[in-house]
């Protein structure tokens, strides 16, 4: 894992490859053991993280990474929903390791992933943000996301609830037909 954020021009923003496996999974743990931002508490084993990422990449969802010399200090991916009916729609999820926030690849990384998602033609793009994350909802709103709803009480980590906050972006300029 690369530590030394001084080096934050030579930060790639780059697609989803197999290649990013390892790395991917060693930034999902740290961002998931800080225990503040994603459903996980810690990264799946990498086999579960590898599978993450081949499916993704097999079925074109979007997804970049943030990588320093080839190790992933950040990632954005958004996965289409399977079913017919829920096709046009997909759900953001992203992370960046603590020594490479503040930065603006969080920027980097979302307008990317949307971008692709766009020429994609996702019509709604959904993600659920923990209400106490203020970085995240304003780099959100500054990007375009709206707020839809407050789910109460969604989340218990070490028996704390808490709050999530339900934000999109719909542009119907994108579907098919």
């Amino acid at each position: 894992m690369v530590e030394d954020s001084s080096d934050i021009e030579s930060v790639e923003i780059v697609p989803f490859a197999p290649e990013h496996i390892e790395s991917f999974h060693s930034a999902l743990d740290v961002v998931s053991r800080e225990r503040k931002y994603l459903s996980f508490l810690e990264a799946p084993p990498l086999d579960q993280a590898r599978r993450f990422v081949m499916d993704r990449v097999a079925r074109g969802d979007p997804g970049y990474v943030a990588a320093v010399r080839g190790e992933v200090v950040g990632w954005c991916d958004i996965t289409r929903h399977d079913r017919p009916i829920h096709a046009h729609r997909g759900a953001l999820g992203m992370g960046i390791v603590p020594s490479y926030r503040g930065r603006g690849l969080g920027r980097k990384l979302i307008d990317a992933t949307v971008a692709q998602a766009r020429k994609d033609g996702f019509v709604r793009i959904e993600l659920f943000v923990h209400a106490d994350n203020a970085r995240a909802i304003a780099l959100y709103d500054k990007v375009g996301f709206v707020r839809e709803g407050v789910q109460s009480d969604a989340i218990c980590i070490d028996g704390q609830y808490g709050d999530t906050i339900m934000m999109a972006i719909v542009e119907r300029k994108n579907a098919a037909g």
